[in-house]
């Protein structure tokens, strides 16, 4: 007979208060990884950044998947500032709100959040002190600009929007940068993913790379845009990526 199962647990998660750097609150959903009894955890940290949609069930999921993968992962509240403990869907309202509120959105104070938020993550007990941030859509855009003002040891990208805005950010950057485009991305075309490429001087620690069959958005399975091979090679991509890029 068949039955279904409790999913099982095995990360422990908890939302956590942070405070900005101007003495402001805001939220961020912290995920740690498993460890046996009597064993703390211990990795290096992700800072996951969510898309327009706010720190939403799939971003906590994303957050679990790399406590799963041996990340200590924390998604702040990008939108505090503006909309506190936003959550949205993907359908055309909220996408519109969404939209509206990242048009408001103020890149520097943000950065300064993303910046304490990293710090805060780095002198965990569970973390090793090395952070990588890993970003969709805007988050994306926002992990791009954290490796080029030197807030993260290394940073993944996956279809930023806005990039080619920021073009000019790439000679800031140090740390080594994985970014991941859609071939059917129609905000993010291939003349525009070469000028990225260009822009990243070709350097030994960049990689960029094309998903053929893809859309905007193919990491979310919440999304009809999902696209499950190319989401699971990215995501093999990034965990290699970050075994690199945060040793030591």
């Amino acid at each position: 007979m068949n039955q279904t199962l409790a999913p099982s647990a095995p990360v422990n998660v908890q939302w956590v208060d942070l405070v900005a750097p101007d003495g402001g609150h805001f939220k961020a959903y912290l995920a740690l990884p498993p460890a046996p009894a009597g064993v703390a955890a211990k990795g290096a940290g992700v800072l996951l950044l969510q898309e327009i949609f706010g720190v939403n069930r799939h971003i906590r999921a994303v957050a679990e998947q790399y406590a799963l993968d041996g990340y200590v992962a924390l998604a702040p509240d990008v939108f505090w500032r503006l909309e506190p403990d936003l959550e949205l869907g993907y359908g055309g309202p909220d996408i519109e709100r969404g939209r509206a509120l990242k048009a408001r959105l103020d890149l520097e104070l943000t950065l300064r959040d993303l910046g304490r938020a990293a710090q805060w993550l780095g002198a965990r007990t569970e973390c090793t002190g090395r952070v990588a941030s890993i970003g969709y859509c805007m988050g994306g855009l926002l992990s791009y600009l954290c490796a080029a003002g030197s807030v993260v040891n290394a940073s993944v990208c996956y279809y930023a929007g806005g990039v080619q805005g920021y073009l000019d950010k790439a000679a800031s950057i140090r740390c080594p940068i994985q970014m991941h485009f859609a071939a059917a991305d129609l905000y993010l075309p291939r003349q525009l993913v070469e000028q990225v490429r260009e822009a990243l001087g070709g350097r030994p620690d960049v990689e960029v790379h094309w998903y053929e069959g893809a859309d905007h958005g193919f990491n979310c399975w919440d999304r009809a845009a999902y696209h499950a091979t190319s989401a699971a090679l990215a995501h093999g991509r990034t965990l290699q990526f970050l075994a690199g890029a945060l040793a030591g």
